[in-house]
């Protein structure tokens, strides 16, 4: 798309790319109304979350999860700079497929901050995450929990139902955090490949979790 198609087609009010994550989530859930956790101040005006909010979703397919998607690694609004170009602002959005954990009352919220940390590690170092990347947590990804989390870690895969989609500012893949027990972190950072390791772990699981939904409890 060219400047000019695109200021053709859109306007300075225009969400362009917020759009076009909604449309695509759409295709999914319907007209189910997401609960949408936005930042008291944006971060382009002081704010100190990087993203302009996570919306989560109630999903019933393989059992019951949270599933949560980011808004603001991609291009959001209008930009007639943007335009066509390869990739939309950092080319992903988060998301998250959470088994419901009693301690997390209505909606995981940790998830929303944990979404915020690592986008800050993006605009602070520039290195964005891809697919098979992986994470340390040092410890459990959710904390503050009476339970024994033995979830330590973060790899990303492509979202199996989202996947990847071309917007007017470029593509943006949907990479979803997949958490990684203790004894899966060890197999990846002993591995000669990490990234090959990380594949085959994500393989493993999805035999028996095709979604491959994050369950705090799991060994």
């Amino acid at each position: 798309m060219t400047q000019k198609e695109y200021k053709n087609i859109f306007d300075e009010e225009d969400a362009v790319g917020w759009l076009e994550i909604d449309k695509v989530v759409e295709g999914i859930y319907g007209d189910q109304k997401p609960r949408h956790y936005a930042p008291p101040v944006h971060y382009m005006v002081g704010g100190e979350d990087p993203l302009d909010g996570v919306s989560i979703y109630d999903s019933q397919k393989d059992m019951f999860h949270r599933h949560l998607v980011s808004y603001g690694m991609s291009e959001l609004y209008y930009n007639e700079e943007a335009a066509g170009g390869e990739f939309s602002k950092w080319g992903f959005e988060f998301t998250f497929r959470l088994k419901p954990f009693d301690e997390d009352g209505d909606d995981p919220t940790w998830v929303v901050n944990l979404m915020n940390n690592l986008a800050r590690y993006v605009i602070k170092s520039g290195k964005w995450f891809e697919e098979y990347h992986v994470i340390p947590a040092n410890g459990p990804i959710r904390l503050n929990s009476t339970a024994e989390i033995n979830i330590v870690g973060v790899a990303f895969v492509s979202d199996p139902e989202l996947g990847k989609i071309q917007t007017p500012h470029g593509e943006v893949s949907f990479l979803q955090m997949v958490g990684l027990t203790a004894n899966e972190m060890n197999r990846i950072t002993s591995a000669s490949s990490a990234y090959d390791e990380v594949k085959k772990v994500l393989d493993e699981m999805k035999t028996t979790n095709p979604l491959m939904i994050t369950d705090l409890l799991r060994r």
